[in-house]
């Protein structure tokens, strides 16, 4: 049994491995189809591009991907971006974003898993999160002012990066803008030397709730399994 389990144990990494692939390729595709096929002039892609390399994603690969995005191929990119909102067991809100390309097969299933877990039920979810653009950087001179330099770039807030990513000697922060303001403050950030790791409009829980730890694993399962949906682009959660 051991060995059979080992083996179990490989083929599921190895999955796991090529659906976190799958999924970073979806999103340089889905990057360069909206801002174009540079990721000097495309934040977007230049973090997907970031975030493939990091995980091993081949460069051949990612090529690939920014020219079928930006249609310097004859393969058309159809995915589109699907909302679903509900709540987790315990009452804990859920905004869920997909990248497909079959509505079809994606809704039901998004579904189900709702309907799987404890007490997980869908609903309008949007009052209770704030729908904000957050860009996440470094940079290498410690002495920075992420403060005077969010409002230089015309951020709204500025707070500490949640991450242990963080160079020896650099500094992190996260900023937040709104919607329309993210490009700007993201290209101001770069251009004043903040390394970005991320920049991308996302849902932000306004009243996180306070769970016990027993709870909290029921909800963290749950969570997981929507995460695990081959489809599945991101998941918020107010906790």
């Amino acid at each position: 049994m051991g060995a059979q389990w080992k083996q179990a144990g490989r083929e599921e990494a190895a999955q796991k491995k090529g659906q976190i692939v799958s999924k970073l390729v979806r999103e340089i595709m889905v990057a360069a189809k909206l801002g174009g096929g540079d990721p000097a002039l495309n934040a977007r892609l230049a973090v997907a591009v970031e975030k493939a390399r990091k995980s091993s994603v081949t460069r051949d690969t990612i090529e690939r991907a920014i020219k079928k995005g930006s249609g310097q191929t004859d393969e058309p990119v159809n995915f589109e971006t699907i909302t679903y909102e509900g709540f987790a067991p315990h009452k804990v809100p859920v905004i869920v974003e997909c990248l497909t390309d079959n509505r079809n097969r994606t809704a039901p299933d998004i579904r189900n898993l709702f309907k799987a877990g404890t007490l997980g039920q869908p609903g309008s979810m949007a009052f209770f999160f704030d729908r904000l653009g957050i860009v996440e950087a470094t940079h290498t001179d410690a002495s920075r002012d992420p403060e005077g330099d969010a409002i230089e770039a015309g951020a709204q807030d500025v707070g500490p990066l949640e991450t242990s990513e963080i160079p020896a000697g650099s500094i992190g922060a996260t900023f937040s803008t709104d919607v329309k303001d993210l490009a700007a403050v993201t290209s101001w950030l770069a251009k004043a030397g903040w390394k970005i790791s991320a920049s991308e409009l996302r849902h932000v829980a306004k009243n996180p709730v306070q769970l016990a730890d027993a709870h909290r694993k029921e909800v963290t399962d749950f969570l997981n399994a929507l995460d695990d949906h081959d489809d599945v682009h991101r998941v918020y959660v107010a906790l």
